[in-house]
């Protein structure tokens, strides 16, 4: 008996049917979404990512180790044209995190580079400015010298 329903037809037609085409240019999914806002659709009995399987279809594999990056900032565009392959890494920094915020940063708050022999890396891997370091902890030393009169 053959498969009934929305389910069975091909899967452009289940991705062309559940998107608005705004004047922006993005393809927004009107269908199921992650709280995050990225749409869901089943493919090949998996669900997975409408933006996924939009690009798929349009531009072939996604290259091993490389996710899509959404070039218009919106979770729930699934135009191809909108997405870009990159490193996990390169997603994140493209983004408007925190931890993107702190990586992008060139320079300590009083004005020192991050980098050479003024780049500290603590144990947990946050950056620190080696100068300023050094005069914290000479303050604190100066202070703790004081006290002990």
């Amino acid at each position: 008996m053959a498969a009934r329903g929305f389910a069975a037809w091909p899967v452009e037609m289940r991705l062309a049917a559940k998107i608005d085409v705004t004047e922006s240019g993005c393809w927004t999914w009107l269908g199921a979404r992650q709280s995050a806002g990225y749409g869901l659709v089943h493919f090949n009995g998996v669900q997975t990512g409408a933006h996924r399987v939009a690009y798929e279809i349009a531009r072939g594999k996604i290259p091993e180790g490389l996710v899509l990056d959404h070039l218009c900032r919106n979770p729930s565009c699934v135009n191809p044209d909108h997405l870009e392959p990159v490193t996990q890494r390169e997603n994140l920094m493209r983004g408007d995190t925190i931890p993107a915020a702190h990586a992008r940063k060139t320079h300590c708050p009083n004005g020192h580079p991050y980098s050479g022999d003024n780049l500290g890396v603590a144990k947990r891997g946050s950056r620190f400015c080696r100068i300023c370091h050094a005069a914290t902890d000479l303050k604190s030393k100066i202070k703790r010298s004081k006290s002990s009169c």
